[in-house]
């Protein structure tokens, strides 16, 4: 199962925008931009146990 996030962590990476990057304030940030950093967040969680 684990080889499934490291999957998707590394999709993530090549085809997801970096937020930090473009220097998302998450105060301001619309609700895909917090529902992509929620994804992103719960991805590499899951790969890094």
């Amino acid at each position: 199962m684990k080889l499934v996030f490291k999957t998707l962590a590394l999709i993530n990476k090549l085809l997801l925008p970096s937020l930090t990057k473009r220097r998302v304030d998450l105060t301001k940030a619309t609700k895909f931009q917090m529902a992509l950093l929620g994804w992103r967040t719960f991805i590499t969680m899951r790969a890094l146990d």
